[in-house]
């Protein structure tokens, strides 16, 4: 086996009184793929940080492999001192480096390289310390967070980018898909320890699992072993007392390990309140276009979301996805064309650029508007400090200002806000940016389980694919299509994924060729206007699974509507009340489904 190039052994560092790493281990050997995966807030960017040489350990070893070359990407990269995004990557270069993949990874990436890194939106100063730490080809990356700020075609072309590559990789990201792709072993933080599977992101949650199981089923064990300590200490140290002198001293001990013992992290409680239904109609928008300078953003788009609908937005940055949704709510009017909004509508959005969190502002005052310590929640009052609680923030924290938080507090506190406010339409835009993998579950499930309708922008491919019943891609040129299912359904039927944003001289080539590559996107039209194998079997056999329920449905109510039966077996009652419950559910279910497909397949053929 080779020797490791970083090997950190039994480190321990610790903030103010709470160990945040404690006894934690990393090794990294040639070609490894590793994912750091862990709560926020449980060390795992200070572990990157130790491996980089960029903080010191309170104690334990740090061997660097001599020679070797480290490059740590951190999600807060330091542009100062440079006058342009080219001379910050070249500046990462060493001695004997290719000086050419400067340049190179910053076209590939999109940059120019003659960028001001002063005026980098988030998206481009990503791309500009991605392209530093890539263009050495390094023996090891230490990458945290690569994908934020990210559109999908970067990411994409991450991936690839970094399957090519001879380095060792760590990779600390919130994105499942990406750590599915990319690892071969997984190092887990939990409680300032470290544990290391080695098998990729895919096998982790599973394995997780079983050692929590494991952990709690140890737990009560012990629990029982302190029971009976204690009893015998009642009733039976009175005899023998020197003889059982060191029986005692081991119940002392049971009692500090398990005063002492680390408990695992709790989970966030996600909780929504909801406001009365809407109408059936939620949304309506008949070829809607808007323009910011004369040049296209949203061009002639229509579409219908019903009550219950799910609609995700993909596409690059700077396609028009903010500004498609902000027309779809009634936050910003269109140039031309109609938006139709349902009625009874009550709107809780969550902001990508979390622009409603005054830095100055407490915790408190951010989730009470600033008076008493109660908020309404699911239609109950509920005091703050619990409120607080479920999104796993301290009662020390409450009255700290905002500005100390973390990228993942602060998304924590904003999903905690807009889930508090009653609505039945939730307009989420890159909520998945800074959430821990755990949060993100949650997040998903209570996607799933909310009773309103959804519009949510992301770039996230798995959350896509877990919570949205359709998706609206970006075509270029302001142009928007609809597709059934999730993200992977939309590559499926559209034959590719999102595709990079294309500069203004990109297209004239193609476009002066003709022939082939002009009919393309003609070919595209008709290849994405075609119903899934699935929709067309779900369309041929709903109508009879629907009869099916029906049939049930009438002979459970004639067998109720004897009025002998409850008085002759109130059993048999009981159970024919719950079954017709459930068929009568199923049945709107089916009926819903059926509806929603049959809308699908009208536009599509018209």
């Amino acid at each position: 086996m080779a020797p490791p190039l970083i090997q950190l052994q039994d480190i321990h560092l610790r903030f103010g009184a709470t160990p945040l790493l404690d006894g934690a281990d990393l090794a990294v050997a040639p070609g490894d793929r590793l994912c750091l995966v862990g709560r926020n807030g449980s060390g795992k960017s200070t572990l990157l940080r130790i491996a980089a040489g960029l903080i010191e350990p309170d104690s334990g070893s740090v061997f660097v492999q001599p020679g070797a070359t480290v490059r740590y990407l951190p999600q807060e990269p330091d542009f100062s001192g440079f006058s342009t995004a080219l001379a910050y990557v070249e500046a990462g270069l060493g001695p004997g480096d290719e000086a050419y993949r400067a340049r190179y990874l910053l076209e590939q990436l999109g940059l120019t390289g003659e960028e001001d890194p002063a005026r980098l939106s988030g998206g481009e100063a990503r791309r500009a310390a991605l392209a530093r730490v890539l263009a050495p080809e390094p023996d090891v990356l230490l990458l945290d967070e690569p994908t934020n700020h990210l559109d999908l075609p970067a990411i994409e072309w991450l991936e690839s980018e970094l399957k090519g590559l001879r380095s060792a990789l760590v990779v600390i990201s919130h994105d499942r898909r990406f750590l599915q792709t990319l690892s071969r072993a997984t190092v887990w933080i939990d409680r300032g320890a470290t544990r290391r599977l080695d098998q990729g992101f895919s096998a982790f949650e599973g394995w997780r699992d079983q050692v929590l199981e494991q952990e709690e089923t140890d737990r009560h064990k012990l629990d029982r072993k302190i029971v009976a300590e204690l009893d015998w200490l009642r009733y039976g140290v009175t005899a023998r007392r020197k003889r059982n002198v060191r029986r005692l001293g081991q119940l002392h001990s049971l009692r500090r390990d398990r005063s002492e013992e680390r408990r695992g992290p709790g989970a966030v409680k996600i909780t929504v309140t909801e406001a009365d239904a809407s109408g059936k109609l939620v949304i309506e928008a008949k070829a809607i276009s808007k323009s910011f300078d004369g040049t296209p953003v949203v061009r002639d788009f229509s579409t219908r979301i019903l009550r219950g609908d799910r609609i995700g937005i993909v596409g690059p940055n700077g396609a028009g996805k903010t500004t498609l949704l902000k027309m779809l709510i009634g936050d910003l009017a269109p140039d031309g064309g109609t938006v139709r909004i349902g009625a009874n509508l009550e709107i809780a959005a969550l902001d990508q650029k979390r622009t409603a969190l005054d830095p100055e502002t407490t915790l408190r005052a951010a989730l009470t508007g600033g008076g008493g310590d109660t908020l309404m929640v699911g239609g109950q009052p509920k005091h703050v400090m619990g409120y607080l609680k479920d999104f796993l923030f301290t009662p020390d924290q409450a009255n700290s200002p905002l500005r100390v938080l973390s990228g993942g507090e602060r998304a924590r506190l904003m999903l905690a806000r807009a889930l508090a406010l009653p609505s039945n339409l939730l307009v989420l835009d890159e909520p998945t940016n800074d959430l821990d993998l755990e949060t993100l579950d949650l997040l998903q499930e209570m996607v799933a389980d909310y009773p309103g309708t959804v519009l949510l922008v992301s770039h996230d491919r798995d959350f896509l694919d877990r919570t949205v019943s359709s998706v609206i891609a970006a075509e270029g040129d302001g142009r928007f299509s609809e597709f059934a299912g999730g993200y992977s359904d939309m590559v499926s039927q559209r034959g590719r994924g999102v595709e990079a944003k294309s500069r203004p001289d990109a297209a004239r080539p193609d476009a002066a060729r003709g022939g082939e590559k002009a009919a393309a996107p003609a070919d595209r039209a008709e290849k994405k206007r075609r119903l899934s194998f699935h929709e067309k079997h779900a369309l041929q056999t709903l109508p009879k699974q629907m009869d099916g329920l029906r049939a049930e449905a009438r002979k459970l109510e004639a067998a109720m509507a004897d009025p002998t039966l409850y008085a002759r077996d109130p059993a048999r009652f009981e159970a024919a009340s719950k079954a017709l419950a459930k068929i009568q559910a199923d049945l709107e279910v089916a009926e819903e489904e059926w509806l929603r497909l049959e809308i699908l397949r009208e536009e599509v053929e018209g």
